[in-house]
């Protein structure tokens, strides 16, 4: 749909028949090619046109667009040695995560204006394709000013008339708080105007209904509010113009809008949604699945979907599936940190480190890897595969090597490497899944990541690959817009009962009060329960907490054990947890495990974030073809 000016390119093949005089040769119709009336004349043909706009949407982290926007915030470490630069610099470049995509923005422009002239479409049919591509628009304007701030707004398809004076073409940024209006005041006026979703075998959730429109509306709020509340935190982060930061005073009437939408969501008006809660005799698989089952998902809101038969595919798990055992010896490559897995609770809301050694310092000892974690937070194993753990039935192979009765660790550089030992000839002294320092593809950091990780037979296979939908907007994070919402409203109550509905999911049944709800404890609940999806970042850049959360400072073994809960608690490298068996026979400790904290040869940076980093840079070209875009700050 690259050219969608005055042609509109579909699937649809069209043989031309009969002969054709000379003179009108070079005057055919191409039979591939619809004219836009001809593309608008059934909701199917639209729809058709539509789509290639869906499937185009902005995401910060997606299933299909590598999978490297998941690591890089101390949440996660890349085995992958041509990724080796997330951990090596230090800081981000003023563009990273930038986007001008206007082109887009035509396309969608173009799309509803034809559809708007269609004098063959049903006017019910017409409502809701117009409803569902200004849902698009919006949302991605929304993507944009999260990257950007304001941006020029433009409503229409532009088209240059070759006067020589393109001046008319040339919009000025809008302010920021301009381009949040937009987003809520569009959805509250085509949310009626979509369907209500209803829990079916299976349900709409890859197009837009009222509960998506509902919940870009929640979230948007959302952000306005934080950006106008916490900026003072970053007072040079501004422009005088407001293209940059909100004014304070705006905060309480975008958080109301924030509640209000999410609310409403809640409390059915935009049909039959809720937690996912299929297993409830073991809360970490039933997290896991949450984001696999497409049958009857009540969690699912709004996502990008995949289809084998379509040939829709995306090779996420190809990517970071556990490699041993894996149907291509193929995976590994996102590595949660220590950081991450220490974060979560305990099932009685209390934090605490992982129990690796006890008060003199010595290595506490388990018969089994898996004690290390148990009584925690059931998300964690949910979202993270652990040593002794199991994917697809299989237990994954994590362990470092053997240490000795005198200390000595016998170990190797190569997975499931062979060497002897006192007694004993030619044993595996590492576990096919690592961790080997340096040794791409396997759990460098001791941890593969299980969120999004397809089981199902081929999904790991170049050939076939998965079909696993990436969750843009879900239940869980509406009602946790809701509570921080609340939360910023002086209503700690209301809050508290919203957290403990996501809370009593993951087994922590001990109910918070409205005492008990903090700012820590609602930045601590979106990083557990959003984590690898797309939220770390822009969090803290409307919290206004990024350039103290990557301070560009190493991060000490004392500071990553201290202060879990806190929200301002920096996270700029990432570390690992590596189990060892113990090799002593004869000894009730043989067979034993122990853990050791570590900080992997890779990370040689500690992330900083500059004030800089807050808003994407606009480039020179863009510049200079628009004199009235105005600079970002501090660039």
């Amino acid at each position: 749909m690259k050219k969608f000016l005055s042609i509109i390119a579909v699937a649809t093949m069209v043989s031309a028949t009969g002969c054709i005089k000379d003179k009108d040769f070079l005057n055919q119709k191409p039979p591939a090619i619809l004219t836009p009336d001809e593309a608008f004349r059934t909701p199917a043909d639209a729809f058709s046109v539509l789509s290639n706009l869906y499937v185009r949407q902005l995401d910060f982290s997606s299933l299909d667009n590598g999978w490297e926007s998941f690591v890089g915030f101390g949440e996660s470490f890349p085995s992958n040695a041509g990724s080796a630069w997330i951990v090596r610099d230090s800081e981000w470049g003023y563009g990273d995560w930038g986007n001008w995509d206007y082109g887009y923005i035509r396309e969608m422009n173009l799309f509803l204006k034809r559809c708007e002239e269609s004098k063959t479409l049903e006017t019910k049919d017409k409502t809701q394709l117009l409803a569902e591509g200004r849902l698009l628009r919006a949302n991605f304007y929304f993507e944009l000013t999260k990257r950007m701030g304001g941006v020029p707004l433009i409503l229409e398809p532009l088209r240059y008339d070759f006067s020589g004076d393109p001046t008319y073409l040339q919009y000025p940024r809008s302010k920021e708080s301009e381009m949040y209006d937009f987003v809520i005041s569009e959805m509250e006026a085509i949310k009626d105007q979509l369907p209500v979703r209803a829990i079916t075998a299976n349900p709409v959730t890859g197009r837009a209904t009222k509960g998506a429109a509902l919940a870009i509306q929640a979230r948007a709020a959302l952000y306005a509010g934080s950006i106008a509340k916490y900026g003072a935190k970053a007072p040079e982060v501004t422009l005088p113009g407001g293209e940059i930061g909100i004014p304070v005073n705006l905060a309480n009437g975008y958080y109301t809008k924030a509640l209000a939408a999410a609310e409403a969501i809640i409390n059915g008006q935009a049909g039959e949604y809720g937690l996912y809660k299929k297993n409830t005799t073991n809360l970490s698989e039933n997290f896991a699945s949450m984001f696999l089952d497409k049958s009857g998902n009540p969690e699912a809101i709004w996502v990008e979907d995949y289809k084998l038969k379509s040939g829709r595919v995306h090779g996420y798990t190809l990517s970071n599936q556990p490699r041993y055992g894996s149907e291509e010896e193929e995976g590994g490559r996102i590595n949660p940190s220590l950081n991450l897995v220490e974060a979560f609770e305990m099932l009685d809301n209390s934090f605490a480190p992982l129990a690796v050694k006890d008060g003199g310092g010595n290595p506490i000892l388990y018969t089994n890897p898996l004690q290390l974690f148990e009584g925690r937070d059931a998300r964690l194993h949910g979202t993270i595969i652990t040593p002794g753990s199991t994917f697809k039935g299989r237990p994954v192979d994590i362990w470092a090597g053997y240490r000795l009765a005198n200390g000595t660790i016998v170990t190797s550089d190569q997975r499931g490497g062979i060497k002897d030992l006192p007694g004993r000839e030619k044993v595996p002294v590492v576990g096919l899944d690592g961790p080997i320092d340096g040794l791409e593809f396997v759990a460098q950091s001791g941890f593969y990541i299980r969120k999004y990780l397809d089981p199902a037979a081929g999904a790991g296979s170049r050939g076939t690959q998965s079909e696993v939908a990436f969750m843009r907007y879900r239940f869980a994070e509406v009602l946790l817009n809701a509570a921080e919402a609340a939360f910023e409203l002086g209503q700690p109550d209301v809050a508290a009962g919203y957290l403990n509905q996501v809370r009593a999911r993951a087994g922590l049944t001990t109910a918070l009060v409205g005492a008990n709800v903090t700012f820590d404890r609602i930045v601590h609940e979106r990083r557990i329960e959003l984590a690898f999806e797309g939220h770390t970042l822009f969090d803290m850049k409307r919290w206004r907490l990024a350039h103290t959360k990557w301070d560009g400072t190493p991060l000490s073994e004392a500071e990553l054990i201290s202060n879990l809960g806190s929200a301002t608690r920096r996270n700029t490298q990432p570390w690992a947890l590596w189990p060892y068996k113990v090799y002593n026979p004869g000894s009730p400790d043989d067979g034993k495990w122990y853990f050791q904290r570590k900080l992997l040869s890779w990370v040689t940076g500690a992330r900083r974030f500059r004030m800089g980093n807050y808003y994407s840079n606009i480039g020179t070209g863009i510049l200079a073809n628009n004199p009235k875009i105005v600079r970002q700050p501090n660039q």
